[in-house]
Parts: C-alpha cells; sequence; structure tokens
C-alpha cells in the first residue's frame, strides 16, 4: 500500500525536526515561487550559453534537472493549496531539494568554475531568515557538502584548450570562499532574523497581557453596572412583595411563600450592595479620574504582600519660585497604566533587600513615578539595553527582568510616558516613568488647587 508521507516526513526519520503545526515558518506558495524563478532564470542560462554563444554542455541531463524542478512544483501545487504554511522541516526538505537540484545542474556545467556556483547560497538565506537554526546547519552542512564534492568531481566546461586553465588552488580557494560565504551568511541572516522573531513574539505576548488587562476592566464596569441597574426592580419586588405580606392573613397558605420571597430579595440587594462597595469597582472608581498617587498605589496594590516593604511617597514641586502648589494630575484608569506601573513595582520587589520605595512626583508641567529598590542594582553593560525583549539584567537573577520591562515600557508608552533607567548612588536600581501633564489629566480638566 502507498505510504502518503510527506518530504518533510521522510527527512524526519533521520533529523529530529519539530513537529508539523508547531511551529509554521514559510508559506509553500512563496518557495513555490522561488522556484519557479530559479527555473526560468536556469532555462535562459543554459538556452544562451548553448545556443548564442556556442558553448555545447550536456543539455539533455541539465534540461531534465531543471524539468524535474518545475514538475515538482506543479505536483506540488496540484497536491496541495498554494496558501497553506509550511512546518520547519518540510520547509527545509523542499530547500535541501533546491540545493541538491542546483548541486547536480552545476555538476554539468562545470562545477565551481561555473559563476552561477554563487546561487547554492540562494536556499540557505532563505533558511537563516525563516527556518529554524536545526535546519539552517542541516542545509549548511548539505551546501557544503554539495560544493566540496564539485570541486573534484564535475563535467568540463567546454572552452578551447588553454583559454581556461585554472590550478587546483584557485579551486580551492573558490571552494573556501564559498563555505565561509555560506557559514558567515547564515550566520549573519539567522542572528538578525532571530531578533525580529523575538520581538514579534514580545510584541504578542504584550497584546495578550493588554486584553487580560482590559477583560478585567470590562468585568469589573459591567459588575458595578449590574449592581446598579438591578438594584432598582429588586426594590420594586421588595415593596410588591412586602404590600402583600401585609395584605394576607397570618394562617394563609402563602404566608410562608411571601416571607421567603422578602429574605431573598433582601439577600439579592445585599449581593449587590457587597458587589458595588468592593474596593476598585464602585462606580466612582471605575468612571471618574482618580489622583496620580492613588492609580500608582492601586497598581501597586496585588504586590504589596512581597517578603519586603513597599512604601509610597507622594510630593508636589514647584517651577518658579513664589508660584502656586500644583494639583496632582487626575488620571483615568486604564489598562496600560495599571498593568505597566504594576510590572515595575514587582520587578522591584524581586530584586530589593528590605525595602522599594515609590515616588509620585509632580508639577505644573508634568508628572513622574520613581521606583527605587535597595537591590544589586542594574549591570552597567545592559543599561543601554533595558526594554529590549528577552534580557535577563540583574546578577544572581537569571530569567528575571526579561519580558516583564519589555511588557510594562511598551504599555506605558501608549499612555505617553518615557522610562528611563539607573542605579541609586548607595546602591540599588532607579526606574523612572515621566508624563507631560496633558498626557495624564482627561480633557477638560486643569491644574488648580
Amino acid at each position: 500500500m502507498a505510504d502518503n508521507k510527506t518530504m518533510g516526513d521522510f527527512i524526519q526519520t533521520f533529523v529530529p525536526w519539530p513537529a508539523p503545526g508547531e511551529n509554521d515558518r514559510i508559506r509553500l506558495r512563496t518557495l513555490v515561487r522561488i522556484r519557479w524563478v530559479a527555473v526560468a532564470g536556469q532555462l535562459f542560462s543554459l538556452v544562451l550559453v548553448h545556443f548564442s554563444l556556442g558553448y555545447h554542455l550536456p543539455m539533455a541531463p541539465a534540461l531534465a534537472l531543471v524539468a524535474a524542478s518545475g514538475l515538482l512544483n506543479l505536483v506540488v501545487t496540484r497536491k496541495r493549496s498554494s496558501q497553506v504554511w509550511l512546518g520547519d522541516r518540510e520547509a527545509a526538505a523542499h530547500l535541501g531539494l533546491d540545493i541538491v537540484q542546483l548541486s547536480l545542474l552545476l555538476y554539468f556545467t562545470g562545477g565551481l568554475i561555473n559563476p552561477f556556483a554563487l546561487l547554492i547560497m540562494a536556499p540557505i538565506t532563505v533558511s537563516a531568515t525563516t527556518l529554524s537554526r536545526r535546519s539552517t546547519l542541516m542545509l549548511g552542512l548539505l551546501s557544503i557538502a554539495s560544493i566540496s564534492a564539485l570541486a573534484f568531481w564535475h563535467f568540463p566546461l567546454p572552452l578551447p584548450p588553454g583559454v581556461l586553465d585554472l590550478p587546483f588552488i584557485y579551486i580551492a580557494g573558490m571552494w573556501m570562499s564559498l563555505v565561509l560565504t555560506i557559514v558567515l551568511l547564515a550566520t549573519y541572516n539567522w542572528y538578525l532574523a532571530e531578533s525580529g522573531r523575538r520581538m514579534s513574539r514580545a510584541f504578542s505576548d504584550t497584546q495578550m497581557a493588554l486584553a487580560r488587562e482590559q477583560r478585567r476592566s470590562a468585568l469589573g464596569a459591567l459588575a458595578a453596572a449590574a449592581a446598579h441597574e438591578l438594584g432598582s426592580p429588586l426594590g420594586t419586588i421588595a415593596v410588591v412583595a412586602k404590600e402583600i405580606d401585609h395584605d394576607i392573613p397570618d394562617d394563609s397558605p402563602l404566608a410562608e411563600d411571601v416571607a421567603l420571597l422578602i429574605s431573598q430579595s433582601e439577600r439579592c440587594r445585599e449581593i449587590l450592595a457587597e458587589l458595588a462597595e468592593r474596593p476598585g469597582k464602585d462606580r466612582e472608581t471605575l468612571f471618574h479620574p482618580i489622583p496620580l498617587s492613588g492609580l500608582v498605589m492601586a497598581a501597586s496594590t496585588p504586590y504589596m504582600d512581597a517578603p519586603v516593604e513597599v512604601v509610597f511617597e507622594k510630593r508636589a514641586e514647584k517651577t518658579e519660585e513664589g508660584e502656586a502648589t500644583p494639583s496632582e494630575p487626575q488620571v483615568e484608569q486604564s489598562p496600560e497604566f495599571i498593568h505597566g506601573i504594576g510590572g515595575l513595582v514587582h520587578n522591584a520587589t524581586g530584586f530589593a533587600r528590605e525595602r522599594v520605595v515609590v515616588v509620585t512626583r509632580w508639577s505644573a508641567t508634568d508628572a513622574t513615578v520613581e521606583i527605587l529598590d535597595d537591590g544589586p542594582g542594574f549591570p552597567q553593560h545592559v543599561i543601554q539595553r533595558l526594554g529590549d525583549p528577552y534580557l535577563s539584567t540583574r546578577s544572581g537573577k537569571e530569567g528575571h527582568m526579561g519580558l516583564g520591562i519589555f511588557i510594562s515600557q511598551t504599555l506605558l508608552a501608549q499612555t505617553g510616558a518615557v522610562l528611563s533607567f539607573g542605579n541609586r548612588w548607595n546602591g540599588g536600581a532607579i526606574v523612572t516613568a515621566r508624563w507631560p501633564r496633558s498626557a495624564l489629566d482627561p480633557p477638560g480638566v486643569t491644574d488648580g488647587n
């Protein structure tokens, strides 16, 4: 019975790539289009060299290889939709076949002496920018093995005697240059693409965190609205039930049911009252701006049970002598602000030895939130890179501060904040978030006492 395994399943027998669907990398249509371009270029070059320039190449095997590549494209597009995304191993199998096809074509057309031998690097470039490190390594080894074989075994170019008698040292130099180019190009492109992939994953994690906070905020608003809207009908039910209880005689068979109805309506009203009065969930907190220092404390509340002390301070600053003390900014609640400040406080409590100080300052022109801890501080060599995703920063705390700083910085940037990082002169780290007043005060709010 015929086996329906794909090329990737065949290669998986020898090299353990990730399972299909685990890490889809590249669209099939992209590989098909690249291969069609290669087929057209190879066919044009063969016809030009053989018929126009008069160099008689072994056209039968060369054209057979070009036709095989085109036939592979036709079969692949007929069997599967071109919109499908290929997994790492199957995409690597496609590129591996392209390397083998090009190597065989170079075998019949002069080997490394053929100027088109440089095209052997094209599949490696595609792999380095889209596939995993394992796949790129395997394809790189396949390319190096191919050019190594071509250095010794190939059909000679059909040139007149003495026109191009290259010594072996030149062939060895060509081999060395191709190997070094493959290694350097694959390494550079892979790390460059990996940086973009890491940034994409980090942004995805940030969006998930923001969506989670938005759902929590929406749930709180829904609970407050439900408590408000259900209060009136429950009150009406309670009034009607009490009137019925007053009108019916005590020995009525309905008296017990009416008493139960009154008690349960009262119980519902108590539940709604508790829901509406929960800290941070009342209508005033949900729908009206609150002072900046209060919002900072609310954002830090989930981390108050840390083993270190968290202290809050607030200070109003005058910009000029004799100027009136500016009022504290009134800030609209947002998931970006709460999650961003909360993440910074959480990181500080994770590195502090005994104490974290959160200072809220404001003036007539701007406002800042400073988070200071007495921990080991930031290593000097990573301060300029803070905010990059997946960066482990502080000594002895590997795995921490990798994505948290990036998420907090991204979220707070949406509120208009600019973050800066540094170390305190007496030890510990300091993170400062600064906003212009215009970014914090809701529309219609002006500074005043």
